[in-house]
């Protein structure tokens, strides 16, 4: 799994959503209640309980508290919420009705004025404004003691009902009084854990973001060995080829057993000394570490790779630009005697009395001499390499130029085949770079050609990858291609397979390539024919 949902996104924060849910609830208890009186004044035994004193009063109340419920249920509760002077005319119209039920039913003796109880306590939670809601529960007393002198004045009641009435009063105020500063603190508490769960989800979701576009890859592997979370780029470096929605719970081995092997033995030993390897053949090397996520049995372990390319490219950079400094330094005293020892080798070859042995010393001595100077030109070009004068290039047609022109002045028999399909293909290139990089190519390639079938060939294909954008340029040869052996030592200086050879072209084609944001690999075809590929950026098509 590679976005782990550690918590879920909360709600917003909206102090108004917590009071629609409590205000659904307190509507549906008193669409109930509504319902409950009603069926009271139909049930045989409780009808003696309320409406003994006007029938046809409470039960039109009824009808009318129970026909007030149903709008209330739908969409009108979630707009009545969200206005506080709404909802206290609806806790107004709820005293109303409960005290001319009871006023109807015989007033305290019902115990109907109990049920105001509930509404004060409802609108304490409900109603911020706690002028409001201790209004509401002065209205509510004022209500019950009105109600109680009025029966009394109508001879229904004498004046010992006001003493129930006033304690009714006094848990209604205590009520509506206890209940505001807790439902006020509850209400903060709530709002409070509701910005921490917010500020909670916005920093995992900043730390997934900063995890996920790192240049390093990181895995987190459980003690049995199974990746549980890997970032985009441990992707890219262990399955670049792979969908991400693969990559849930695989084992570090289905990655790169070297890996794994790296990861036992450092969990075994707690031991680890970083050597670089490959996943693939081709691919770039990757050097790994490893850290205790923290102490626990099951030992969690974050797995660090990252590409270890910048660091033998940095390595290299540092041994040829010291090279480059020396040879700077001390080509004039190298060039001095060499010009001195190739200058007195071709007097000795026009010399009339040398004999035929001597004349093939000198002829050896002038060849390494040559040798000499162009190891001490190539790596000058280096030392002094200047930065490059990029152009916009249609690829078909300076292929086909270049082509023509390196026949001519090749001046043999030699063939050399150009497949583009894509006249107007754009590329980005310092055009004498490129005639470099495709003069030193070209060498290799008919050269190669030459020792395999006895005839100078080679060709040239130009292929798009549209996924990648990307424009790849193939010089095949039909020799017998490069070792495995030698394969990673291709690109470094002064490697060669050839007595005569400085060792130096491809990794001045590499190096050139690189300062023009392209790059330069060997590969083998389909065919198991031998091919260096340039990668460059496509433009247009």
């Amino acid at each position: 799994m590679n976005r782990p949902a550690i918590l879920t996104k909360p709600e917003p924060t909206s102090p108004g959503h917590q009071n629609l849910a409590l205000f659904r609830v307190y509507i549906g208890y008193r669409s109930l209640l509504s319902i409950v009186l009603l069926i009271m004044l139909v049930s045989p035994n409780t009808r003696q309980l309320v409406g003994i004193l006007n029938p046809a009063v409470y039960t039109s109340v009824a009808l009318a508290y129970l026909a007030t419920s149903v709008p209330l249920v739908g969409s009108l509760s979630t707009r009545l919420s969200r206005s506080q002077q709404l909802m206290t005319a609806v806790f107004l119209v709820d005293i109303a009705a409960i005290t001319l039920m009871a006023d109807a039913s015989g007033g305290m003796l019902s115990g109907l004025p109990v049920l105001l109880v509930i509404t004060v306590a409802a609108s304490a939670v409900l109603v911020s404004n706690r002028t409001l809601a201790t209004l509401i529960a002065a209205l509510s007393v004022l209500a019950i003691l009105l109600d109680t002198v009025w029966l009394i004045l109508q001879g229904h009641g004498n004046t010992s009902s006001l003493f129930p009435a006033g304690l009714l009063g006094l848990l209604i105020f205590g009520v509506s009084l206890m209940v505001q500063p807790i439902a006020h603190r509850l209400g903060r508490a709530e709002e409070l854990a509701r910005n921490r769960a917010s500020d909670l989800y916005t920093l995992q979701r900043l730390n997934e973001q900063i995890v996920q576009h790192m240049q390093t890859g990181i895995l987190l592997v459980d003690g049995e060995g199974t990746v549980r979370i890997m970032n985009k780029a441990a992707i890219g470096l262990l399955a670049p080829d792979r969908p991400i929605a693969m990559e849930q719970g695989r084992k570090l081995s289905d990655y790169c057993p070297e890996l794994a092997e790296q990861f036992w033995q450092w969990k075994e030993t707690g031991v680890h000394r970083a050597r670089p390897f490959t996943v693939t053949e081709g691919s770039p090397a990757i050097i790994a570490n490893f850290r205790d996520l923290q102490p626990s049995a099951n030992r969690e372990a974050l797995v660090f790779v990252e590409d270890y390319t910048p660091v033998t490219q940095y390595a290299q950079s540092l041994k040829l630009n010291s090279l480059g400094r020396l040879t700077a330094s001390i080509a004039h005293e190298i060039r001095n005697p060499l010009g001195a020892i190739s200058h007195a080798a071709q007097l000795l070859q026009e010399s009339k009395d040398l004999s035929a042995s001597d004349q093939r010393m000198a002829e050896i001595i002038e060849s390494h001499s040559d040798r000499v100077n162009q190891i001490v030109e190539s790596v000058m070009q280096i030392s002094r390499r200047e930065p490059p004068r990029p152009e916009y290039l249609l690829l078909g047609s300076w292929l086909a130029d270049y082509v023509s022109g390196y026949l001519d002045d090749l001046n043999r028999e030699a063939d050399v085949t150009i497949d583009c399909a894509y006249p107007e293909l754009l590329v980005e290139f310092d055009p004498e770079n490129l005639q470099r990089v495709f003069g030193n190519l070209l060498d290799n390639a008919l050269r190669h050609s030459k020792m395999a079938i006895d005839r100078e060939s080679a060709r040239i294909e130009v292929s798009l990858d549209f996924a990648t954008h990307l424009c790849h340029v193939d010089v095949i040869d039909y020799g017998t291609g490069v070792p495995a052996s030698e394969l990673s030592k291709l690109f470094e200086p002064f490697y060669t397979t050839r007595a005569e050879g400085s060792g130096m072209g491809l990794y001045l084609c590499k190096e050139l390539c690189e300062i023009n944001n392209a790059d330069l690999a060997y590969r083998t075809t389909s065919n198991g024919e031998s091919c260096f590929r340039i990668s460059m950026n496509q433009r247009a098509l």
